[in-house]
C-alpha cells in the first residue's frame, strides 16, 4: 500500500476541503457513538424505572441525532466526492500532459492501449479509494478508537473477551492487503493489453476484412479477454474467501459479550442496558469491520493504479528544451549534420552513420534508398524527434539540441504520406497548427492547395466535420487538406514524405502542383518514391544502411551508375515512361476535333 504515499502532492491542494471532511467524519462518529448509551439510558431508566417522559426525551434525542447524522453524511460524502473527483481530474492532466511531452522513443516501445488504460481505469481505481474509501477506512479507525477506549472504561473484561476475535480479523485483513496490490497490479496490466487488443483491430478494420481474418482476430482477442478474466477470478477467489472469515468473527464477538455479559447480569455485575448497549457497540463496529476486507481491496486496486499511472509520470522527457534554451529567430533554413551518428533506443545497428551533410537555403534535398536506409530516421533528427547519437544537427548554425523546442518545431513543416487528420472541422484541421488563423487565411491556404474547390463541394464548406482519422476524405483529399496546415504554418524548413506515391495520376497532378506552390522558398527535404520528385531536386541523396553512399543530381548519378542507376533502372524508368506516354496522349487530344476525343481516327493515331 505504500505507493498511495505518493498521491500526497495531489491531495495537498485540498487541505482545507479535506479538513472540513475530516470534522464531518468526527461528528459523525460521534453522533453514532452516542445512540447506544442513549439506548442503554432507555432500559435502565426509562423501562427499568417507568420514567415515560424521560422516554419522550430519548426518543427526541434519537431523532434529532438521526437528522443530524443525515445531514453530515450528506456533506460529507459530498466533500470527499468533490475531492476525489479533483484529484482525478488533475492526475488525468498531469498524465496526458505528461505523455505529450514523452520522446517518441517512448511511443515507440509502449502500447497505446496500455496508456488509455492508465489514463483513465488507474485513474478512476485512485477516484475511487480517494473518496469512498479513505473515508470509511478514517471513520472505522474513529469508530474502533472510540468503542474501545468505552468498553474499556466501562467494563474492560467484557470488552477484552468482545474484541478477543477481532485480533485474527486484522491479521488476516493484513495478510489479504499485502498480496492483493500484487494480483490487481496482474488485472490491470492485463486490461491495458486488452484496450490495446481492440484499439490496434478497431483501427485495422479494413485490413482485417480484406484478408478474411474476424476469426483469428477473434480467437486473439479471446485470448487477451480470457488473461483478464482469470487475473479477476484469482482477485475474487481471495476475496471471497475472506469475507465469511470476517462474518464468522463478528458474529463471533457477539455471541461472546451475550454469553458473558448474560452471567454478568444474572450475577449482577451489569444492567441489562449495559449488555445491550455493549452488544449496540459491538455491532456498530461490526459493519465496518465486515467492510475492512472491501477497503483493502479497493486500496489494493488503488494501489496498483498509482504504481501504473507513476511508472509513466516517472518516465522523464529524454527530448525537452534544455534551460536556457535559446528561442530561434526566423530562420533562413540552412540545415547541416556534422558527422552524425543515430541508433534507436534498444536497436541492434546504427539507423544512421557519419552522416556528413550541408544543405543551403531553398534547396530542394530528394532522399532515395531501400527501405530500413535511414531517410526517414535523417529527416526525424531536424525537428529533433529523436537526439543523435554522435555529432550535430544544426539549423543555421543552432544545435537543434540547445534550442527552446517549440521555436524549432513551429518553423518546420511536415507532411507525411499517410496524413492524419482529427475528428474536428476541416478548417479546424488546417489551422491545427494555428488556431489564431483567420478565415480568409484558411481558405488562402486550401486554395494554395488545391483542395478549395472539393472543400466547397462537401455539404457544411469548411465546417464539415472529417471522420476518425479523415476517413471520410479520399487519400488525395486529405493529403492536400495536409498540404493546407502545412502552408498556413509558412515554415522555413519543410519535410515531405512524398505524398503521391500512393494515388492516381489525376490526383497526383493535382498534388505535385500543391507540393510546388508549398516547397517554393523554402528548405525541403522529401522522402522521394516518384521519379518527378526525384529530378526537380536540387541535391539527390542516395542511402544504404544508414550511410549516403551517393549525392548529386540526376544526370550527374545516373553517368555515375552505381546505386542509383540501380534504383533508377529498377523502380524509376518505367514512371519515367508512363509520364512521357501521358504527354503523348494529352499532346494527341488537344489536337482532335471537338466530339471526336473518345475514338480517334486511327490515321491520327499512327
Amino acid at each position: 500500500m505504500r505507493p498511495l504515499l505518493r498521491l500526497r502532492e495531489y491531495v495537498r491542494p485540498y487541505r482545507g476541503r479535506i479538513l472540513i471532511a475530516l470534522l464531518t467524519i468526527v461528528l459523525l462518529t460521534a453522533a453514532n457513538l452516542a445512540i447506544p448509551t442513549i439506548i442503554r439510558l432507555v432500559i435502565d431508566v426509562g423501562l427499568a424505572r417507568g420514567e415515560t417522559g424521560f422516554l419522550f426525551w430519548a426518543a427526541l434525542a434519537l431523532l434529532g441525532l438521526g437528522a443530524l447524522q443525515a445531514l453530515l453524511s450528506y456533506l460529507n460524502r459530498y466533500q470527499t466526492e468533490w475531492i476525489a473527483a479533483h484529484i482525478g481530474y488533475d492526475l488525468r492532466n498531469r498524465l496526458y500532459d505528461h505523455i505529450q511531452h514523452l520522446p517518441f522513443s517512448f511511443h515507440d516501445r509502449t502500447q497505446t492501449g496500455q496508456l488509455i488504460s492508465r489514463t483513465i481505469e488507474d485513474v478512476r481505481a485512485i477516484e475511487r479509494f480517494t473518496g469512498s474509501g479513505i473515508v470509511e477506512l478514517i471513520r472505522l479507525i474513529l469508530l474502533l478508537v472510540g468503542i474501545v477506549t468505552i468498553l474499556f472504561i466501562n467494563e474492560p473484561r467484557l470488552a477484552l473477551i468482545g474484541l478477543l476475535p477481532m485480533i485474527p480479523l486484522v491479521l488476516l485483513t493484513t495478510h489479504f492487503g499485502q498480496r492483493i496490490g500484487g494480483y490487481f497490479l496482474v488485472v490491470d496490466n492485463a486490461l491495458g493489453d486488452l484496450s490495446s487488443r481492440l484499439q490496434e483491430n478497431v483501427s485495422g478494420v479494413q485490413v482485417v476484412r480484406a484478408f478474411a481474418r474476424e476469426p483469428y482476430e477473434i480467437e486473439r482477442f479471446d485470448h487477451f479477454n480470457r488473461a483478464l478474466y482469470k487475473a479477476r477470478v484469482k482477485v475474487l477467489s481471495t476475496w471471497s474467501r475472506i469475507m465469511p472469515t470476517t462474518h464468522f468473527l463478528v458474529t463471533l464477538g457477539t455471541i461472546l459479550i451475550l454469553w458473558f455479559g448474560g452471567r454478568m447480569v444474572l450475577s449482577g455485575q451489569m444492567t441489562i442496558g449495559e449488555v445491550v448497549a455493549f452488544n449496540g457497540y459491538l455491532l456498530l463496529l461490526a459493519n465496518p469491520a465486515q467492510q475492512l476486507t472491501w477497503l483493502v481491496n479497493m486500496a489494493g486496486e488503488a494501489s496498483a493504479g498509482v504504481q501504473r499511472a507513476f511508472e509513466v509520470l516517472d518516465t522523464q522527457p529524454a527530448i525537452q528544451s534544455p534551460p536556457g534554451a535559446i528561442i530561434l529567430p526566423q530562420l533562413s533554413g540552412k540545415v547541416e549534420f556534422d558527422h552524425v551518428d543515430f541508433q534507436y533506443s534498444g536497436g541492434a545497428v546504427p539507423a544512421l552513420q557519419d552522416i556528413d551533410l550541408q544543405v543551403e537555403p531553398n534547396q530542394v534535398v530528394a532522399l532515395i534508398g531501400t527501405t530500413g536506409s535511414g531517410k526517414t530516421s535523417l529527416v526525424n533528427l531536424i525537428p529533433r524527434f529523436y537526439d543523435v547519437t554522435r555529432g550535430a544537427v544544426r539549423v543555421d548554425g543552432y544545435d537543434v539540441r540547445q534550442v527552446e523546442l517549440t521555436s524549432l518545431r513551429r518553423q518546420i513543416g511536415i507532411v507525411l504520406q499517410t496524413s492524419l487528420l482529427f475528428s474536428v472541422s476541416i478548417a479546424e484541421n488546417i489551422a491545427y497548427g494555428r488556431p489564431d488563423a483567420s478565415r480568409e487565411e484558411i481558405i488562402a491556404a486550401a486554395k494554395a492547395a488545391q483542395a478549395h474547390d472539393f472543400i466547397m463541394e462537401m455539404p457544411d464548406g469548411y465546417e464539415t466535420i472529417v471522420g476518425e482519422r479523415g476517413v471520410t476524405l479520399s487519400g488525395g483529399q486529405r493529403q492536400r487538406v495536409a498540404i493546407a496546415r502545412a502552408l498556413l504554418m509558412d515554415p522555413r524548413i519543410l519535410i515531405l514524405d512524398d505524398s503521391t506515391s500512393s494515388v492516381d495520376a489525376e490526383t497526383e497532378r493535382i498534388i505535385q502542383k500543391a507540393l510546388s506552390r508549398l516547397m517554393e522558398g523554402r528548405t525541403t527535404f522529401v522522402i522521394a518514391h516518384r521519379l518527378s520528385t526525384v529530378r526537380r531536386a536540387d541535391l539527390i541523396l542516395v542511402m544504404n544502411e544508414g550511410r549516403i553512399v551517393e549525392r548529386g543530381r540526376h544526370e550527374d548519378l545516373l553517368r555515375q551508375g552505381g546505386l542509383y542507376r540501380e534504383i533508377y533502372d529498377l523502380q524509376l524508368r518505367d514512371q519515367e515512361q508512363l509520364a512521357e506516354d501521358l504527354q503523348q496522349i494529352e499532346a494527341l487530344k488537344g489536337s482532335l476535333p471537338t466530339g471526336r476525343l473518345d475514338r480517334p481516327d486511327p490515321d491520327q493515331l499512327d
